[in-house]
């Protein structure tokens, strides 16, 4: 029996609101039209890498093929075959109401195929590929939910707002990433500051890797800085969203530096009551103000 769409996009906020604290506070100040669309993008992609990052008990063979096969339901609702997955309803109407492109899509699932047995970049450009279908086409499929004065304008800072949020997570995550047998530091830059794979993994904050993390946090405060133009270019109403999103995942670094870069001993997170506060001082803030990192 065809999933009911109304519970598919209920599905897609629960796994948004379990799973991404600091975006799913963002789109509540969207209006409410816009947020469940917001919701079945991330529980797509969220889904999906589920599949990729809990099933690694499992041979790479046969996570590929779970894969494999959940993207062939999604592509089987492209082309109007019903459909009973708890989720793809609503991406799929989601899709259809603001035609969005295909070919972001297959970039991600490319990408998240990619981690399936690709565990390190070699270089900087290595990892941007894998970002652009894991991170970057996120942010060209939320442009026409959010809309814009300029799409053709905001589209690169659509982009690098994608490539900035996921580097910050990256970034906090190395301890959680190495867990699961994966470096999403690139190795020249490990090998710039004389770190290895195997020190790393030996959990300590040395000088050296503090030294890295320092350079990461920089690298990723320019794709913000490439980002910011892009936001008051949205509709008036998608802004305040945006600006929090903007805000608090840069905050991320903020407090991976107070913590003297030492992504090992705990886990940076920006405190609720800085939320809070991001989130009503961007409600205040006049659409089309300029936006950029707290100092």
């Amino acid at each position: 029996m065809e999933t009911d769409l109304a519970a598919a996009y209920e599905r897609c906020r629960e796994l948004h609101r379990e799973h991404g604290r600091t975006y799913y506070l963002a789109t509540r100040l969207l209006p409410g039209w816009k947020r469940r669309h917001v919701h079945a993008l991330y529980g797509f992609t969220r889904y999906a890498d589920e599949i990729v990052d809990r099933t690694e008990s499992r041979p790479s063979a046969e996570r590929a093929a779970l894969l494999t096969a959940w993207s062939n339901r999604f592509l089987d609702g492209l082309r109007g075959e019903p459909t009973d997955d708890e989720l793809l309803p609503a991406v799929l109407h989601t899709i259809a109401v603001f035609d969005l492109d295909l070919e972001d899509f297959e970039k991600f699932l490319r990408s998240m195929t990619m981690d399936i047995t690709v565990t390190s970049y070699p270089t900087y450009g290595d990892l941007l590929d894998y970002m652009e279908g894991s991170a970057a086409v996120i942010g060209t499929m939320m442009l026409p939910i959010l809309g814009s004065s300029d799409p053709i304008a905001a589209r690169e800072p659509a982009r690098q707002l994608g490539f900035a949020f996921q580097l910050t997570n990256f970034i906090r995550d190395v301890a959680e990433d190495l867990e699961r047998g994966r470096v999403y530091l690139p190795e020249e830059h490990l090998a710039e500051f004389g770190v290895t794979r195997r020190i790393l993994q030996q959990g300590v904050a040395t000088p050296a890797i503090k030294a890295l993390i320092k350079a990461e946090v920089a690298r990723a405060r320019e794709h913000y800085a490439l980002a910011a133009p892009g936001i008051p270019l949205l509709e008036p109403a998608s802004q305040a969203c945006m600006r929090t999103a903007f805000q608090l995942y840069g905050g991320i670094l903020d407090e991976i530096e107070a913590i003297d870069y030492d992504v090992f001993g705990r886990r940076a997170t920006v405190p609720n009551h800085r939320r809070a506060a991001v989130a009503v001082r961007s409600l205040l803030t006049r659409p089309g103000t300029p936006v950029q990192l707290a100092a």
